[in-house]
């Protein structure tokens, strides 16, 4: 037998379930011999427990137990008060905990890239380009003055440029 089942029948016994569950639970008590001892036990386990549970006296009265409930309850209102300031100031620290420091990455990044070279590696990139078909063939024209690398394709059996060759590859480095 499942936990689940055991529970209904705790539930059952215990006078928890709805009638309509209840009365299933009837009927499958009536089928089921195991469920039907497992309910004789809980039953007896309960009557030995009501007997020698050892009565518990407050050291204070009913009145004070609920007050004291009741200030706990209204401390933690004042905290929540106290806090909503807090609050109000979400996107002060939102601004600061997250765009602050992506902001900082940023600006880092752009300062590398700045100091990172002379654009030669492009330079020196572009007489090593490898074609991935020996059909295809490239010009390659480097701009000194702008800075400019532009590669042209063609389809060599042919001789005529392709269409993509219409639309030079252009890596721009200074």
């Amino acid at each position: 037998m499942n936990e689940e089942s055991q529970i209904k029948l705790q539930a059952f016994l215990d006078g928890e379930l709805p009638a309509g569950e209840a009365a299933e639970v009837r009927q499958w008590l009536e089928r089921d011999c195991e469920a039907r001892e497992l309910l004789e036990e809980l039953k007896n386990t309960g009557a030995a427990l009501a007997g020698h549970e050892a009565a518990i006296k407050l050291p204070e009265t009913r009145e004070f137990f609920w007050s004291k409930i009741r200030r706990e309850l209204e401390r933690q209102e004042r905290q929540e008060a106290a806090r909503e300031p807090a609050r109000k100031s979400f996107w002060a620290r939102w601004v600061w905990r997250g765009l602050v420091p992506a902001g900082s990455l940023a600006a880092a990044f752009l300062i590398a890239l700045h100091f990172s070279g002379t654009g030669a590696e492009v330079a020196e990139f572009a007489p090593e380009l490898e074609l991935a078909s020996d059909d295809m063939g490239a010009y390659t024209f480097r701009n000194q003055e702008d800075g400019l690398t532009t590669i042209w394709l063609y389809d060599r059996a042919t001789g005529a440029q392709s269409a993509r060759a219409s639309q030079p590859v252009a890596l721009a480095s200074k």
